[in-house]
């Protein structure tokens, strides 16, 4: 539905966008990560039309981003950064507005207007001018308008920013059921969120992807990956550098003196029957025996400091 080949963008001497070439499916949601500057909002920008690639080109469902631009777009729902909205209109009149736009027309209009404040829980707010909204209800009108003609991409950038803990929930099992039958990529800093609903997860640096894969596959790339944490209910001197010595392990962090340590895998290979044996052979009294999975943020922060190719 989406194909980038070696897009960029230039500001004057500045590179924020460098050669990306990508493809996009529908059932894919696809999590935008990356630090401040990496190029996450030009490269949107660029796929919805709103700025022109300095070289390189984009389609989304057939349609040139710039040679067939409205084509394009009529195939997009779009959440911008920030969510600008109209802030003197009510919540319905801007929604009908946008819906108007989109060339909707008559019964069409009120009836994907109600969905979409359904969807995103507005009703509450529906009659009240945007300019009297919180940041996170403004967040939801900019969510509900993406929403509208049910485009069958859509692209959000930070889609949760300014929820509270409920409304990001909300938001984000709404992501997941769109995302079924739709293509849907969203920009964000919150790695749960990546977790929670994306299966795909891109990593841009410096304008370029340094990692396109699954969540799942990042976090096999975490030093935390197979780890095993041991907490015991009593304290046992001198168990350290035993534990230290187990064969597979091939860093011990101990997190309380005697009593609680993780030990980190070779290789990130499996090391619990190893643990568990030291355990049942030494009648060690645990109190945690259990396997991390692996941490993003670990693998995030390597990836973008060039610690992880």
């Amino acid at each position: 539905m989406i194909i980038a080949q070696e897009l960029s963008r230039h500001f004057g001497d500045i590179v924020a966008v460098d050669r990306l070439s990508f493809e996009l499916a529908a059932g894919e949601v696809l999590g935008f990560l990356g630090p401040n500057g990496a190029g996450k909002t030009t490269a949107m920008r660029m796929i919805t039309g709103f700025l022109t690639p300095t070289s390189g080109s984009a389609s989304v469902c057939g349609h040139d981003v710039v040679a067939d631009s409205l084509a394009a777009r009529r195939h997009i729902g779009y959440l911008p950064e920030g969510a600008p909205c109209y802030a003197d209109m009510t919540v319905r009149d801007f929604l009908c507005f946008i819906a108007e736009t989109r060339e909707l027309r008559g019964n069409a209009v009120r009836r994907e207007v109600e969905k979409s404040i359904e969807m995103v829980d507005l009703g509450a707010v529906e009659e009240q001018r945007i300019l009297t909204l919180s940041k996170g209800y403004r967040r939801r009108v900019g969510l509900a308008q993406a929403l509208l003609s049910d485009p069958p991409v859509l692209i959000l950038d930070e889609p949760t920013d300014g929820l509270d803990p409920n409304q990001k929930d909300q938001v984000r099992r709404l992501i997941a059921e769109l995302g079924s039958d739709r293509l849907v990529i969203i920009s964000t800093h919150i790695l749960e969120e990546i977790e929670a609903v994306c299966n795909r997860a891109m990593i841009l640096v410096d304008g370029r992807i340094a990692v396109d894969t699954t969540p799942t596959e990042l976090r096999r790339r975490s030093r935390w990956h197979n780890a095993v944490r041991l907490r015991l209910l009593e304290e046992r001197v001198g168990l350290e550098e035993q534990l230290g010595e187990l064969s597979g392990v091939a860093e011990l962090l101990s997190e309380e003196s005697g009593r609680h340590w993780v030990l980190f895998a070779e290789g990130r290979k499996a090391l619990l029957p190893t643990v568990r044996n030291f355990v049942e052979k030494n009648s060690l009294p645990v109190q945690t025996l259990q396997v991390e999975p692996g941490r993003l943020d670990d693998v995030f922060h390597d990836v973008t400091h060039g610690k992880l190719a």
